[in-house]
């Protein structure tokens, strides 16, 4: 039964006019595409949000900044999230630091800029394709529906050479364009579940990289203002 409606799909496909076939051929790239990106995305934030209860834990547990630091440098290119902006706002906050005469106001000015610099830089990481998820969410419906219309057109325009209209005779081609518009449900559906997902999830994360940036940034103020 499955092996006769695989091959009764196939056949519609197959035999659809080339514009649609070529609408089909558009949403199942898309559809392709996005699977794609749904799983980087999901395995690229779920790493993202360990990473961030792993270097919190850390970063709280009274170990020393300057050990911290330099506990990093043995990879920095591993450096990503949270670690990135420890990373960013302690090195500025050194160098500005050994500087004769420095001005704390200006070493926590500066300091707070490339931590802000670093979070901005860890957003577009946890925002990367999203814009495209969205785009197939919200186009594709319509893109299988034009294939849809198309072709019901052309069956329909293929009754001029038909005597005697039946169910028969417009059933096959309505079926082939019917298929365009399941095909892009079947790329926009996990597509939108995908997007709201990550984009829900990319803000909890933003937003706790902002915390910790305010946090971390508090402690500095006290050291540096220290006597």
């Amino acid at each position: 039964m499955n092996e006769a409606e695989t091959l009764s799909i196939w056949s519609l496909i197959s035999e659809a006019s080339l514009l649609v076939q070529f609408v089909m051929l558009l949403l199942f790239l898309a559809s392709v595409v996005s699977w794609v990106m749904i799983i980087q995305r999901g395995s690229y934030q779920r790493r993202a949000q360990r990473a961030l209860r792993s270097f919190e834990t850390q970063f709280w547990s009274g170990i020393d900044l300057s050990q911290l630091y330099r506990k990093g440098n043995s990879d920095p290119a591993g450096s990503n999230g949270v670690e990135s902006i420890f990373r960013a706002g302690f090195k500025e906050f050194s160098r500005l630091r050994q500087q004769v005469g420095a001005d704390p106001d200006a070493v926590m000015e500066g300091t707070q800029r490339a931590m802000r610099v670093a979070v901005s830089r860890e957003e577009e990481k946890l925002e990367l394709h999203l814009p495209f998820l969205a785009s197939v969410a919200s186009v594709s419906p319509y893109i299988g529906l034009f294939g849809t219309v198309w072709g019901i057109m052309n069956s329909f325009r293929g009754l001029a050479n038909v005597h005697q209209a039946t169910l028969a005779t417009v059933a096959p081609g309505i079926s082939e364009a019917l298929v365009a518009t399941a095909m892009g449900l079947f790329a926009a559906i996990p597509a939108v579940l995908a997007y709201n997902r990550y984009a829900a999830r990319a803000e909890s994360l933003s937003s706790s990289y902002e915390t910790f940036a305010d946090e971390f940034s508090a402690i500095l103020h006290r050291q540096v203002h220290a006597k």
